[in-house]
């Protein structure tokens, strides 16, 4: 299947062999205390040995670099979850540069002040996926609206 086909068969089962978690219990404590979760969620450090598919029954698993590199926020957007239901596939398969590009595809709507849609978002970026983890990709027919960023803005 080539990278522009129909979302229907885009999530099609790959088998990636997943090393064993390998931060501390300080980090995930520090996730929870930085990032202030509530009791409610009953946030879980994993178990010795486990993987990110060992998640109890109920239960997803985040990572770390979602919430640092990709700048994720729970509670998430309905843009955010539609991403996810049109392109089926979970949370825990998606790439933290890839929530970044749907978190700003969110921003220059917010800052346009129109609501995002999966259609606008397509417009800009196509999804692929590398070793088991989606993302996107910006549409080689795509124009670059700034083809030489400012190396500082003053005043």
């Amino acid at each position: 299947m080539s990278i522009g086909d129909h979302h229907e068969d885009s999530a099609e089962e790959k088998v990636v062999e997943l090393s064993p978690l390998k931060w501390s219990r300080e980090t995930f404590d520090g996730l929870i205390r930085n990032f202030r979760f509530p009791e409610s969620w009953d946030a879980r450090y994993p178990d010795e040995g486990q993987t990110t598919a060992d998640a109890p029954a109920g239960y997803i698993t985040l990572f770390w670099d979602f919430f640092s590199l990709g700048k994720f926020r729970l509670h998430v957007t309905k843009f955010f979850l539609d991403i996810l239901a049109y392109y089926k596939f979970h949370i825990s398969q998606m790439h933290p540069i890839g929530m970044d590009k749907v978190r700003h595809v969110k921003f220059v709507c917010h800052m346009m002040h129109i609501e995002p849609s999966v259609t606008q978002f397509q417009v800009f970026h196509q999804m692929h996926c590398s070793q088991g983890f989606y993302s996107f990709m910006q549409w080689a027919s795509t124009k670059k609206i700034l083809l030489q960023p400012p190396k500082s803005i003053h005043d």
